[in-house]
């Protein structure tokens, strides 16, 4: 495959993908929405990406994977707006920004913190984009080397890895996990022809009446889990207001400063801030349980410590405290496709729920889709640089018009924002089943979701779990035929037993963690 590989040739095939007026409609399309449910808190482009995957149904696989992934670095743009002007980070991977964003706004200089907060975003998303493109073709070639045995380890690795690097408790997250695995596995099995984890009693009613039987269904997954269950979770906490109180008052916007742009001091001082931070974003982009989060995270605590001696400190006002945290969100969020289209091991959520969405569409994720789907790889690829192109006009030349209709957004009241969530919800639930099954089936796993919520447990990992079930099922199926039932085959072959060895490393720093704070 590296021989006759030209990856000019492939450049230009994605880019007549995307080069038309529906192609780059839908990219306008996935930005906006994604830019408006980043600066809306608590939201983000998982449950942008979760309302929009049933209306993505009709659509060939390219154009639906342009409206959400366009949802995707929208959202990493438009956190950054509420973060600056209102201290409110509307995206998670947003809130390292507004620690020093926000003097800006209180200076009446927030023009200039957008501004570099706009461009370290372009920059950092080019270069890894640029990255993505080179090193996926050798990652796809390493990946069709590998047989049953290593793919099923990998996929392993990478459930594992999600699970000890999740937040919470370690039995929680393994537990939502194996839930996950579970969901995935129920329905019809192909090899066997028989019905799993449907009750003989249920089967008549809720199987083949209802299409049970073909599975949970991963769209009535990600509504409930992601849509449903966290607006009934912001509900409840909402009904704990006193009878009668006044809810909270919208959000007053003020725009001075807006106009402001930063100086070429300004922009000196911050480039070295914005490289550091894509190179750190761009690595654990790409590690299971990372992404633009981690990213941030990473960036802004080192940047912390390299201008420990600047004036003014990082929180108080520094640049770099924006230009890093900016980069490295984005640059982890462009990384973050390249182990999902090249081994179709998805690092964080929104990656699985792209993941589930090729599946949709019966694309087969891994290191084929390059070989089978080419103008769906390259097309993706290639749309992300138009994406930031357009986040770029919109947020630079365009922002006096584009960011007062931004933050104008905040002023719905919460409650209607949440009400309109659920009857989206209700909508995409009706294309699920017929007799209204798909809305109950939703329903059923957001109070699912609302409940394992409230227990501490994590939507992520259960997600990565039920997109990943297929394909560990799959291969260890592979695995065991070819080696004829002999489970020594995952330790005989070498790189499966060095990927078993990293698996069971990483269960090992959960397990030794407790120990070593007590010998501390």
């Amino acid at each position: 495959m590296g021989t006759d590989f030209s990856l000019w040739s492939s450049l230009a095939q994605g880019l007549s993908a995307v080069w038309g007026w529906q192609a780059l409609g839908l990219i306008v399309l996935g930005v906006l929405v994604g830019s408006v449910f980043g600066v809306l808190p608590g939201l983000g482009p998982v449950a942008a990406i979760a309302l929009l995957l049933p209306a993505t149904l009709g659509l060939p696989p390219l154009p639906a994977l342009l409206v959400l992934a366009g949802v995707y670095y929208g959202a990493q743009y438009g956190g950054s707006v509420p973060a600056i002007v209102l201290d409110r980070p509307g995206e998670a991977s947003s809130v390292m920004t507004s620690r020093d964003g926000h003097p800006f706004a209180v200076q009446g200089r927030a023009g200039v913190a957008l501004s570099v907060a706009t461009a370290s975003s372009f920059v950092a998303g080019c270069i890894a984009i640029a990255a993505v493109i080179v090193i996926a073709p050798w990652v796809v070639s390493l990946g069709l080397r590998f047989g049953a045995a290593e793919r099923f380890m990998l996929l392993a690795v990478g459930l594992v890895g999600a699970t000890v690097l999740a937040s919470g408790s370690f039995i929680k997250a393994l537990a939502m996990t194996v839930l996950g695995l579970l969901l995935g596995l129920v329905g019809w099995d192909v090899h066997t022809g028989t019905v799993r984890f449907v009750p003989d009693a249920l089967e008549p009613w809720m199987g083949r009446q209802h299409g049970l039987t073909d599975g949970v269904g991963f769209i009535a997954l990600a509504l409930g889990f992601f849509v449903v269950a966290p607006v009934a979770a912001e509900l409840a906490g909402l009904s704990v207001l006193a009878p009668g109180a006044p809810p909270p008052p919208p959000p007053r916007v003020d725009r001075t400063g807006m106009g402001a742009r930063p100086t070429r001091d300004d922009i000196k001082d911050a480039v070295p801030a914005l490289l550091r931070g894509t190179g750190l974003g761009a690595l654990l982009g790409v590690v299971p349980g990372g992404g633009a989060l981690l990213a941030s995270l990473a960036a802004y605590r080192l940047e912390a410590v390299v201008s420990r001696h600047r004036v003014p400190a990082m929180g108080q006002g520094n640049l770099r405290g924006v230009a890093a945290p900016e980069a490295a969100n984005n640059a982890g969020a462009q990384t973050a496709y390249l182990p999902m289209l090249a081994l179709g091991l998805p690092p964080n959520t929104v990656m699985a729920l792209l993941l589930g969405a090729l599946g949709l569409h019966a694309i087969e994720p891994g290191p084929a889709v390059m070989a089978n789907e080419p103008t769906v790889f390259w097309g993706l690829l290639v749309s992300m640089w138009v994406g930031n192109l357009l986040l770029l006009l919109l947020n630079l030349p365009l922002a006096r018009w584009w960011m007062p209709l931004l933050l104008r957004v905040l002023q719905v009241p919460r409650r209607a924002l949440l009400v309109a969530l659920l009857v989206a919800a209700a909508l995409g639930a009706l294309a699920l089943g017929p007799h209204g099954w798909g809305v109950w089936l939703v329903m059923g796993l957001g109070l699912l979701g609302f409940v394992l919520q409230r227990l501490g447990g994590e939507g992520v990992a259960l997600l990565l779990g039920f997109v990943l079930a297929p394909g560990l099922e799959e291969q260890l199926r592979r695995a065991l035929q070819l080696s004829r039932g002999d489970w020594f085959v995952f330790i005989e072959r070498p790189v499966s037993a060095l990927l078993l060895m990293v698996a069971l490393l990483l269960l090992m720093v959960v397990v030794l963690q407790p120990r070593r704070q007590g010998s501390r």
